[in-house]
């Protein structure tokens, strides 16, 4: 007899909670094989496939497409070890298995029915990221759920805190039965985010009952107990309070916002948009930043890049020339390529250059991260670059392809418009803008002339430099672009 799995949307990792249903990939009554693309989901950072850790026949989806579901919420039941034929249709309510489950081993666990399943085709493969594909899966196993004890008729159910997370609630006190098989070994948690979360707070992960499948500790689960257990500390302290002090009148109820004038249109923050808000806005609360900008004469560089072009081989764009003499000037002032841990009161800097571009697409702005810039001449530069323009505008950059930069650089001459003050990439320190390049009379060798012009613009976080520094990083590029020679001293 088949058993019916839940499969919930997994922690896509990079601190995202939540996805929007972009396209289903399966139809209910379908044959899903392990680690098959059931849907596509975006996220703040991009678009995602997401495969199923199970193989069987679908037997219900949750979520239309367009729906936004936070990390933990069930995508899809998958009937393990069952034909297209024994489920039920699309309008028909899937049964789950209701046999009990056998007594558990010496370590109080159990093997789930599927699992002894001949072949081993109903086992999952646990695995539940885009990249992350399987040989032969192992064994599953399932804890035993004891019943819960009997609760006196006294003492009321403990409140629980509002908003309701979207995962099953975890049992932050030790469940009888679950010490035996946690007593030993590293708790399965769904990634290292959530360790680290838990760590932080000083969270017992060995207190929880996760709410994945065999006992997973997701991150809801890391975050309600820490919800709940601060819900508790408010509790206790708020009744000493009021035992304490005279019955005051109640507060009258806050006056509503206001709302929009008539005609107005509200366009939800969310996805790529939501992401982009969200990290300026941290970048302007938290960092100090200021801006300085000069003026260069880009002929030579033109000619430059012309003369690379002619001579055969793959084309050079002007964006990677810029992104290898930005390279150049980090080397010389590494200051700007740095971060600030203000837990530690420390400004660290970095060994390598993470190169990020911005990029503008359908779907909005994104900087894709050249990795490890520094090592890469102008080909590799352009080559990389282009890849990943292709990627951002067909919507398949992955998150770890958006995020790790060091360093941004940000062409807005494609826009038409020569300068801006550009708000920097958190947790970077800086950022190199570049306008367009058009002719304007120029002084060149005591004569008045028609040159090839650019504003080139520098905002830095000035806790890690002052703006002598920033300046001659900013001298630099632009002697640079006027005079590619000076590149070679660094070649």
């Amino acid at each position: 007899m088949a058993q019916v799995l839940e499969f919930k949307l997994p922690d896509l990792g990079e601190g995202l909670t939540e996805a929007e249903i972009v396209r289903w990939l399966v139809q209910v009554g379908d044959v899903v094989a392990i680690d098959q693309p059931v849907v596509e989901v975006e996220t703040a950072k991009a678009m995602v496939e997401v495969p199923c850790p199970y193989g069987g026949v679908v037997t219900a989806r949750f979520g239309e497409e367009g729906a936004e579901l936070p990390v933990g919420a069930p995508l899809l039941t998958v009937a393990v070890g069952a034909s297209a034929a024994d489920t039920p249709g699309p309008g028909e309510v899937p049964a789950r298995d209701g046999r009990q489950d056998p007594p558990a081993s010496v370590n109080g666990n159990s093997r789930p029915a599927a699992a002894d399943a001949p072949g081993g085709a109903a086992e999952g493969s646990g695995n539940v990221l885009v990249g992350y594909g399987t040989g032969t899966a192992p064994a599953r196993r399932r804890r035993v759920r004891p019943a819960a004890p009997a609760m006196p008729a006294s003492s009321a159910p403990p409140a629980r805190p509002s908003p309701v997370p979207p995962a099953p609630a975890p049992t932050v006190a030790a469940v009888p039965g679950q010490d035996a098989s946690r007593g030993e070994g590293p708790v399965p948690v769904i990634s290292p985010l959530v360790r680290r979360l838990a760590r932080e707070h000083g969270l017992d992960l060995r207190e929880l009952h996760g709410s994945g499948p065999d006992g997973l500790i997701l991150r809801a689960d890391v975050e309600y107990a820490l919800r709940a257990a601060a819900a508790q500390g408010r509790t206790a302290q708020a009744q000493a309070v009021v035992a304490a002090a005279p019955a005051v009148p109640e507060p009258q109820p806050a006056v509503p916002a206001p709302t929009v004038a008539p005609g107005g249109t509200r366009v939800p923050l969310k996805g790529v948009r939501g992401a982009v808000a969200d990290k300026l806005s941290r970048s302007r609360r938290e960092i100090p930043d200021a801006t300085c900008w000069v003026d260069a004469d880009a002929t030579e560089l033109m000619r430059a890049r012309a003369a690379m072009n002619a001579s055969g081989g793959p084309k050079i764009s002007l964006l990677a020339l810029l992104a290898r003499i930005c390279t150049a000037a980090l080397a010389r002032f590494p200051e700007l390529n740095s971060t600030v841990d203000m837990a530690a009161r420390e400004v660290v800097r970095l060994d390598h250059v993470h190169l990020g571009f911005a990029a503008q697409t359908e779907r909005g702005l994104v900087v894709p991260v050249v990795r490890d810039a520094h090592a890469r001449d102008a080909e590799g530069l352009t080559a990389e670059m282009a890849r990943l323009t292709e990627a951002a505008r067909t919507g398949t950059l992955t998150p770890a392809q958006l995020t790790g930069g060091t360093f941004t650089l940000n062409n807005y001459g494609v826009f038409g418009v020569d300068g801006s003050t550009p708000i920097i990439n958190h947790p970077e320190a800086a950022m190199l803008g570049v306008g367009r390049i058009v002719p304007k009379p120029w002084v060149h060798e005591g004569e008045l002339a028609v040159r090839q012009v650019v504003q080139l613009s520098l905002t830095f976080d000035h806790r890690v430099c002052d703006g002598g520094t920033a300046g001659g990083f900013l001298r630099y590029v632009a002697d640079c672009v006027e005079q590619p020679a000076v590149l070679l001293r660094s070649l």
